[in-house]
Parts: C-alpha cells; sequence; structure tokens
C-alpha cells in the first residue's frame, strides 16, 4: 500500500509539473519584430482605433489629458474589480523601459515583460490578432506620450481568481490568433475584421461568455451580452436585431447619434470619439463587416 502511495504521488507531481509547464507564461524573443521599424503616425492611428486611452487615462480625463495614461479606472466584473494600469512612459511606474518585444508579449500573450500573466480584462484575446507591423508602429507612437510617476493600484480580485498561475490554463483554452468571421471577404471587410475582431476588441463587450469568462463565438459572436458591472447589457450587433443601415452605423460612429435621434452614453461614448477620429472609410469597413453577421451566412 505504501509503494502505491509513493507512486502515485509521484505521479500527481509529474502531472503537476507539466501542467504548471504548459500553461507557463509564454514570451517570444526580438525575433518576433525583427526588421520592422515602427511608425509614430501609424502606431498614432492603431492607439485611437484600439481605444488605449479609453482605459488607461483618467477617470474623468478629456482633451490632451487624455494622453497622460495614468490608469486608475475601475472595471467589475464576476471575478472580481480591475484597475488599468499606469501605462505611461514613466520608467517606474509605467511601461517607459518596455521594448517593442515586451509590448508583443502583452498584447500577443497576455505576459508582462516580468514573465507573469496578465488578466484577460486585459483584451490580449482580441489584441493577439495585431500583426507584428502594427505592435511596432504602437511602440514608437507610445514612446511620444508623457510619463506619469502615479502608481498603478492593485486589482481587487478575490480567491481563488487572484492566482495568476491558473490564468495559463484560461489561455490554453480561449486564447487563439484565428480570425472569428472566415469566407471570401472584399476588402473592406478585411479592414473591418481587422477592427472590430482585433484592434476595436468589439466582441469584448458585445459577445457573451462563458462560465470560465471565454468569449463565445459562432453565432453567438457579437449577439449581445450582460453588462459585467451588474447595470443592463450591450446590445446584439447581428441583423435583424441590428437593422441600422451602413450608412447609418457611420453615422453613430461618428456623431454617436442613433437613427433614433438618441446619443451613445457610456463607455460606448468614448468609442465613438475614437471611431470619429479614423478615417471614414475605417469606420465604413466596420459598418461592412457587421453587416455580414450573422455568421455563416
Amino acid at each position: 500500500m505504501r509503494r502505491w502511495f509513493v507512486r502515485l504521488l509521484i505521479l500527481a507531481v509529474i502531472v503537476i509539473a507539466l501542467g504548471l509547464w504548459i500553461t507557463r507564461p509564454r514570451s517570444d524573443g526580438a525575433e518576433a519584430l525583427a526588421g520592422l521599424t515602427g511608425d509614430v503616425t501609424r502606431g498614432e492611428a492603431v492607439f485611437t482605433a484600439a481605444g488605449c486611452a479609453s482605459c488607461h487615462m483618467a477617470e474623468g480625463a478629456s482633451d490632451e489629458a487624455r494622453l497622460v495614461l495614468t490608469g486608475g479606472q475601475r472595471f467589475a466584473s464576476p471575478f472580481g474589480t480591475f484597475t488599468a494600469p499606469n501605462i505611461s512612459q514613466d520608467p517606474d511606474q509605467g511601461i517607459g523601459t518596455w521594448s517593442a518585444p515586451d509590448l508583443w508579449n502583452a498584447l500577443h500573450h497576455g505576459t508582462s515583460p516580468q514573465g507573469r500573466h496578465y488578466y484577460p480584462a486585459f483584451p490580449y484575446a482580441s489584441y493577439i490578432r495585431m500583426e507584428p507591423q502594427q505592435v511596432a508602429d504602437l511602440h514608437a507612437y507610445l514612446a511620444t506620450l508623457p510619463a506619469d510617476p502615479t502608481p498603478s493600484q492593485p486589482h481587487d480580485v478575490p480567491f481563488p481568481f487572484n492566482i495568476r498561475t491558473a490564468l495559463g490554463g484560461w489561455k490554453l483554452l480561449f486564447l487563439r490568433d484565428g480570425w472569428v468571421m472566415q469566407g471570401d471577404l472584399n476588402e473592406a471587410e478585411q479592414r473591418g475584421r481587422v477592427l472590430v475582431e482585433a484592434l476595436g476588441h468589439c466582441a469584448e463587450c458585445h459577445s457573451p461568455r462563458n462560465a470560465l469568462g471565454g468569449l463565445k463565438t459562432g453565432a453567438d459572436w457579437l449577439s449581445g451580452a450582460p453588462n459585467p458591472a451588474g447595470r443592463g447589457s450591450f446590445p446584439d450587433l447581428t441583423p435583424p436585431e441590428m437593422s441600422w443601415s451602413e450608412a447609418e452605423l457611420v453615422e453613430y460612429f461618428t456623431s454617436g447619434f442613433t437613427p433614433e435621434f438618441d446619443m451613445a452614453g457610456g463607455h460606448m461614448s468614448h468609442v465613438v470619439q475614437n471611431l470619429a477620429q479614423l478615417p471614414e472609410s475605417d469606420r465604413a469597413a466596420i459598418a461592412a463587416y457587421l453587416k455580414r453577421l450573422p455568421l455563416g451566412q
């Protein structure tokens, strides 16, 4: 009996060690961005489309203060409340010492420069679809923004969700870099896919999640979801529920006004503010993508 117990204990240790190795934080080396030079102008467009300031600016910031990425906004969820960190150029409290590969690993693998898992409240499950050149461009633009020494505030996440090691298992289940919308897409629809599925991370709010917080795809993709903060819900973007024309969608992304003369509110007002800074062709591309929904049609 003792011999069998020892064997089982050894087997358990091996299984645990193997699991920890499989789910370890992943990082790529400098080769991921080898030969790429970041462009500040393109990087600003990536920054705007990705909505970086909307989450990482100080609460209530406006105008130029939006570009001081001091963090501090809090986002409630069923797993706890997450606080956006300082991602300004401060070398101690922000990301001023990050290299372009550091940024790539954060966006693509959800891994910090210190080799720790990030919580998926940081939407790397969408940003994983960003191209290396887009990341290099974003890094170049971030380097032009101001530094702020405000310390990042800790997340308020209870046990067992505060065990970051478990996030490796979450990534193994749900972190995928393939496109959700497949098929023969025209140029505008392909651009819309980049903006919706990757940069704009629209599904992070507008798609339902399973019990572990993974985004549902297939027929559920962008079909609406409860607000994780517990107040209301995010609307279904798929026809026939979303009946607006492409022109009406473009107008909404530009001005925030709906065809019913309502106005975008809450966090969507920040999204519209970002989209309005993009070329009209990008807003039209998002509309074209949405009109191809639901998937499979």
